[in-house]
C-alpha cells in the first residue's frame, strides 16, 4: 500500500503541543511530502519502508513521528536511531535534541572508533533515545550495556548506506535483541534487493511510501550555472563568488581528492577560512572540522560526496559545484544542504562546455530550471 496525503500545517499531523513548539523553532514552517505521509503512520504505530532522497525533510519526519511516541513517564531505552556514518549519527543527535527541546529527555550517542568506556558511560544515563552506528550499537547489547527490554522503535536512516558498508550481520542481530513489537521504520534513498529480504525478514505488513523525482524539495534553492572554457578559470570564479556574496557558510563539492587538496591549499595561501573534509580524515578530524563549521570558525568547507548525505547546517546558505556530480542522483544530495526546510539557499554549478548536456539530464530528471548566473548575483542574493 502507498500513503498519498496533503496538508499544509504541522498542527493537522497530530503532533503534541512541546514538541510542535520544538519543530517550529527548529525552522520548519510547513510539512514536507515526506513528512505529511510518513508522520502519521509512525504516530499510529505503521512499520514503514520509505524511499526519499536528502533535502526531502526526511531527518525531520522521522524525528518528529518518533518523539509523539515517547513515553515521558516511561524511564528507559524507547527509541533506537541507527545511521551508517559518524557525522550522520552527530547531525540527527542535534536534529533531536532540538526538535525536543521543550522536553526533558536524555538522548546519547553510541559511535564506533569512541572508547568504548564513553559508550558505557552514556548509557548508564538511562537514556529514552539512542542514536548509534550498527557495529558499537550491538557491541553495547551484547555486553548486556544497552538494555532493549522496553524499546518501543527502531529507525534506520540512509538503510542502503547501511547496507553497503558491510553492516548486513549486525543489523540481523541487532533486530533479533529487540521485541518482537517492536515499530521498524526504514528510510533510504534507494531500495537495493538487500532492504527487502530485511523489510521481508523483520517487519510487519510495512506501509510503502515513496517520494517521486517531481515532489524534492527544490523549492526555494535558487539555482546557477557558470560555463568556463577552461577548468583552470573555475578557482577565481569561487574566489570572486566569495567576495561578491553575502555568504555565511559554503560548501564546495569536487570529485577528485587531489584537486581538493589543491583548492585547499589555494585558499589557505589567499587567506581564505577554509577546511576539507575526506574519506582519509579521522572520524575525530572530520567531528572538528564539523564543529568549527557549524560555529562559523570555519566559512568554507570543501569536500567530496562524503558530505552529500544528512549534513544540515542552519547558516549554510551557498553550496558550489566546482565538479558536476558524476551521478544526477547525487546532485538533490549536495544542493539539499542550502535551502533546506523552507529556508532560502543557493546553488551555484560550474561546468565546462562539455557537461552542459550532462546539466540538461540533471533539470529533466529533478523537474527543474538551472539558469545561467546573472552578472547582478550579488545583488540579487545578498
Amino acid at each position: 500500500m502507498f500513503i498519498q496525503m496533503s496538508t499544509d500545517s504541522f498542527e493537522n499531523l497530530d503532533i503534541k503541543g512541546d514538541i510542535l513548539r520544538g519543530v517550529y523553532s527548529y525552522g520548519f514552517e510547513k510539512p514536507s511530502s515526506i513528512q505529511v505521509k510518513a508522520i502519521p503512520e509512525i504516530i499510529k504505530g505503521k512499520d514503514i519502508i520509505a524511499q526519499a532522497q536528502s533535502g526531502t525533510g526526511k531527518t525531520g519526519a522521522f524525528v518528529i513521528g518518533s518523539l509523539c511516541k515517547i513515553d515521558m513517564e516511561l524511564d528507559s531505552t524507547q527509541l533506537l536511531i541507527l545511521l551508517p556514518t559518524h557525522e550522520l549519527v552527530n547531525q540527527v543527535f542535534s536534529v533531536v535534541k532540538e526538535i525536543s527541546n521543550y522536553l526533558d529527555l536524555s538522548i546519547v550517542k553510541v559511535i564506533g572508533g569512541t572508547r568504548i568506556s564513553d559508550s558505557i558511560d552514556e548509557l548508564n544515563r538511562n537514556p529514552k533515545i539512542i542514536i548509534g552506528t550498527p557495529g558499537r550499537v550491538l557491541d553495547m547489547i551484547s555486553r548486556k550495556y544497552l538494555i532493549t527490554e522496553h524499546l518501543k522503535m527502531l529507525i534506520f536512516d540512509e538503510a542502503d548506506e547501511i547496507l553497503s558498508k558491510g553492516f548486513k550481520d549486525n543489523i540481523y542481530n541487532i533486530v533479533t535483541c529487540i521485541p518482537k513489537n517492536t515499530q521498524i521504520c526504514l528510510f533510504s534513498a534507494t531500495l537495493p534487493e538487500d532492504i527487502f529480504e530485511l523489510t521481508t525478514k523483520f517487519m510487519n505488513d510495512p506501509e510503502k511510501i515513496l517520494v517521486k523525482n517531481e515532489e524534492l524539495t527544490l523549492e526555494g534553492i535558487q539555482q546557477y550555472y557558470v560555463t568556463v572554457r577552461d577548468n583552470n578559470w573555475k578557482y577565481e570564479i569561487i574566489t570572486d563568488l566569495y567576495d561578491a556574496i553575502s555568504v555565511n557558510q559554503c560548501i564546495i563539492y569536487i570529485n577528485n581528492k587531489s584537486k581538493i587538496y589543491e583548492i585547499y591549499e589555494r585558499l589557505s595561501k589567499d587567506n581564505f577560512p577554509v577546511s576539507y573534509i575526506s574519506g582519509d580524515r579521522t572520524s575525530q578530524e572530520r567531528k572538528e572540522i564539523m564543529e568549527q563549521f557549524r560555529s562559523g570558525t570555519i566559512r568554507i568547507l570543501l569536500s567530496s560526496d562524503l558530505l552529500s548525505r544528512g549534513i544540515d547546517i542552519q547558516q549554510l546558505s551557498l553550496v558550489i559545484n566546482y565538479d558536476i556530480p558524476r551521478d544526477k542522483e547525487t546532485y538533490i544530495h549536495r544542493i539539499g544542504r542550502s535551502g533546506r526546510y523552507g529556508r532560502k539557499g543557493v546553488a551555484i554549478n560550474l561546468i565546462n562546455e562539455r557537461e552542459i548536456q550532462n546539466l540538461k539530464h540533471i533539470e529533466l530528471f529533478y523537474n527543474t530550471k538551472i539558469i545561467e548566473m546573472p552578472s547582478n548575483i550579488s545583488e540579487l542574493l545578498n
